[in-house]
């Protein structure tokens, strides 16, 4: 008999029927949908509350979290948010930034990345009692956290090779010897450091998860063979989510993170699961969203990365990774609150 691996991002894509008892029902609705709700949930039951921005926001605590698949029929899918033009080179420049550790926001500048100019400048180092630091210096964020967690922060400049926790490499080791470890976790969140960062971790916590799917005969019942190759899942615990300009922005980073991963541990991209705590929408952001609201979603794209299988996660450049079929409404102006 015919058999299928029955993946578990399978019930979850955006355009695929799902067969049950030899019948394919018609389409699952469209993964976007869940951002939309989140953000029409927020916009109706919203509290009003202040922030350290000054701003206002509309918040809730606790939402539905929100699953994407990074499978269609074997085909990477990137979950690149369609009723609005998502800025993906900026996605891709800060992934990377973080991965090398990085935490001068110079960097991301120079090669026409702004989204940390604000946090980086002058004005707003000494409004967080950080006047030591140069401009651009961010402190002991992301990316030193992802790769040196418990070394000594001194500035952005200082080479910290060798020193502190590399939880990164921990990861990948993790999932390539000890797939069904309950301890993979990368972790931002340092108590220690906080009064050190220009801005505390937003997205803190990811755990990830090597799944085997079942595999079944064409009656749906399960087969002993071969054990099939392993996916790989992520959960992201996000303290806050501007959920506006930065909850689609962070569903792709990880998403992309998740997919690099898999790629050098060679694994199948599985579901990422995106879990929030104040998720909120800035006063200035209202109607630009309820424009973005009107839109129906499209087809998330491809992604296809030009490395080999295996291999490390340093050195990518932003060249490695194709993203096809990318067909987004046009983008919605939104103001950054720093």
């Amino acid at each position: 008999m015919a058999s299928e691996i029955v993946n578990p991002a399978d019930s979850l894509t955006q355009n695929t029927s799902i067969k049950q008892n030899g019948t394919y029902l018609a389409s699952p609705r469209h993964e976007e949908y869940q951002y939309l709700d989140l953000v029409r949930d927020i916009l109706d039951n919203g509290e009003h509350r202040p922030d350290r921005t000054g701003t206002g926001t509309y918040s809730i605590f606790a939402p539905q979290p929100l699953r994407f698949s990074l499978t269609q029929n074997g085909t990477p899918i990137l979950p690149l948010l369609t009723t609005k033009r998502v800025f993906l080179r900026a996605v891709i420049a800060e992934l990377l930034w973080f991965i090398e550790g990085n935490t001068s926001s110079l960097a991301l500048n120079e090669a026409g990345i702004k989204i940390w100019d604000g946090n980086g400048s002058r004005e707003y180092l000494d409004s967080v009692g950080l006047s030591h630091r140069e401009v651009g210096d961010l402190g002991p964020v992301y990316g030193f956290q992802w790769r040196h967690f418990g070394a000594e922060y001194k500035d952005a400049k200082t080479d910290y090779t060798g020193q502190g926790v590399d939880q990164l490499a921990e990861v990948i080791h993790k999932i390539r010897t000890k797939p069904y470890d309950r301890r993979i976790i990368l972790s931002a969140w340092n108590p220690h450091d906080m009064s050190k960062m220009a801005l505390p971790p937003c997205h803190m916590f990811a755990q990830f998860y090597v799944s085997y799917p079942r595999r079944k005969d064409s009656n749906g019942q399960q087969e002993n063979g071969d054990k099939p190759k392993g996916h790989l899942n992520c959960q992201l615990y996000q303290r806050s989510g501007d959920t506006g300009l930065g909850v689609p922005f962070n569903i792709a980073s990880y998403a992309l993170l998740t997919h690099m991963i898999a790629h050098v541990c060679d694994l199948v991209p599985g579901v990422f699961t995106h879990v929030l705590g104040d998720a909120h929408i800035y006063v200035d952001h209202v109607d630009a969203l309820k424009t973005q609201l009107e839109r129906e979603p499209r087809e998330f794209p491809e992604l296809e990365i030009n490395r080999e299988k295996g291999g490390s996660i340093d050195g990518w450049k932003v060249e490695d990774f194709v993203v096809k079929g990318y067909n987004p409404h046009k983008s919605i102006p939104m103001k950054m609150s720093v």
